[in-house]
């Protein structure tokens, strides 16, 4: 169905009046529930700016949101039938981690580990509700994303050249990392908001791309100076999925120029940024180190190949698994492998949970992603993320990344208005 402005379809989506703030009495005049609507909005957005920010843990976002979810459901969270899946997905791989923590002879702090991970899936099906309620909050959730990623890769940026006072607190092992604990969350975090700003460019007034080129700019340059080949990995793949999405989604010859006149722009830009990060000799030396297909680590004796194959051996004698954080501690270095980590970590209950969802998420967002909706740019921004995610956790861990659960947060929360989109419509012509 195309997107009309004013078609009866909208109903809701327009107006927010299903759940413009959760458990609002629906007795309450419409001026007093639409600012209580926009503080519910505000309140989620600020939540999605302190997840740039996780220096220390817990962080203020776990803080936050764990008040923030708990307030939500006293006031009456309504969690749909729509996201159902990935109600019951994420509480079953969690359920997978606590039986692993069964085949442990001393569970060290692994109680707090599944603590964290279900607490993280209670925060993506927090910002599915909140998303299917009023899918304008959409808008606010990048937005906040965006400021909170301009902030730290700024920090990053200043600490890993000695800029500011303390500015060592912000790098580790000669890479940036903003204010996160490690580089290789801090890059892939700044990915979806350089998503966000190149889309803007390519769709947006031209009037206000010289402050989007600025800011991509700043996150181009803490993506490469966090030195994470998952980061460069995912970065790249994102911005040519974008390109090719939104070929796919507008075929008229004058919107395929300007995105080929952009494009070529923004890569140039790009290209001249890290040509001049790159005559500071501290950076040229780690990025040839770096830049290496296979670093040393990797195919060396009980290298990251070899603990893989070891890994997949011990899933076939482990169905329960060895115990979260195990792995790491019995070979010296974790999984890096999203994959192998579910089978460890979580058993096989919690793998074929994980892959389930994967799969499940990644068929409904892509079914729906061209379809014209108030929504659908938010939806292919995350899709194609969360299929450059899903590609990078071949050699990384991805279960504690906050942002990888917004994502999934956002996804159902766009395939559930898409749902009830298709609902209502029917409704509309079984009235006609």
């Amino acid at each position: 169905m195309t997107y009309v402005p004013g078609h009866s379809a909208l109903g809701d989506y327009r107006s927010g009046s299903r759940s413009g703030a959760a458990g609002v009495h629906p007795g309450i005049a419409m001026p007093q529930r639409a600012a209580i609507g926009v503080v519910a909005s505000l309140l989620i957005a600020f939540g999605v700016f302190l997840s740039g920010f996780v220096i220390n843990e817990p962080a203020p976002y776990e803080l936050y949101m764990a008040g923030l979810i708990g307030l939500w459901a006293i006031l009456g969270l309504r969690l749909s039938r729509h996201i159902a899946p990935l109600i019951v997905l994420y509480v079953t791989f969690n359920i997978g981690g606590m039986f692993s923590i069964l085949t442990m002879a001393d569970v060290k702090d692994t109680p707090m580990y599944i603590a964290v991970s279900l607490f993280l899936a209670f925060s993506a099906m927090f910002f599915a509700a909140v998303i299917e309620a009023d899918w304008r909050r959409l808008r606010l959730i990048f937005r906040a994303y965006l400021v909170a990623a301009i902030i730290t890769a700024l920090l990053g940026i200043l600490g890993y050249f000695g800029v500011i006072p303390g500015g060592a607190v912000f790098t580790r092992y000669g890479r940036a990392m903003g204010a996160f604990q490690d580089p290789n969350v801090f890059g892939p975090y700044l990915v979806l908001p350089s998503v966000y700003l190149m889309y803007g460019l390519l769709d947006g007034k031209i009037s206000t791309a010289p402050l989007k080129v600025a800011g991509l700019i700043v996150l181009t340059l803490g993506v490469f100076l966090s030195f994470s080949r998952a980061a460069w990995g995912l970065f790249a793949f994102s911005m040519l999925a974008l390109v090719f999405s939104m070929l796919v989604k507008r075929r008229t010859g004058g919107f395929r120029l300007k995105i080929g006149i952009m494009s070529a722009i923004g890569i140039v830009l790009l290209i001249t940024a890290v040509v001049v990060a790159l005559q500071i000799p501290q950076v040229a030396s780690l990025f040839d180190d770096r830049a290496k297909l296979v670093q040393s680590y990797d195919g060396a004796h009980l290298g990251r190949f070899a603990r893989h194959a070891i890994g997949f051996g011990w899933a076939l004698d482990h169905p329960l698994g060895i115990g979260p954080l195990e792995f790491g501690l019995t070979l010296g270095e974790d999984t890096h492998n999203i994959w192998l980590k579910a089978l460890m970590d979580y058993g096989w209950i919690g793998f074929i949970s994980y892959v389930t969802l994967t799969v499940w998420t990644l068929s409904l967002g892509l079914k729906y992603m061209f379809r014209d909706r108030p929504w659908q740019p938010y939806l292919m921004m995350t899709m194609v993320l969360l299929i450059g995610h899903a590609l990078i956790g071949n050699v990384i861990d991805t279960d504690h990344w906050r942002h990888f659960y917004l994502l999934m947060g956002i996804a159902w929360g766009c395939i559930a208005l898409e749902k009830r989109w298709q609902t209502r419509v029917r409704l509309e012509r079984r009235a006609i």
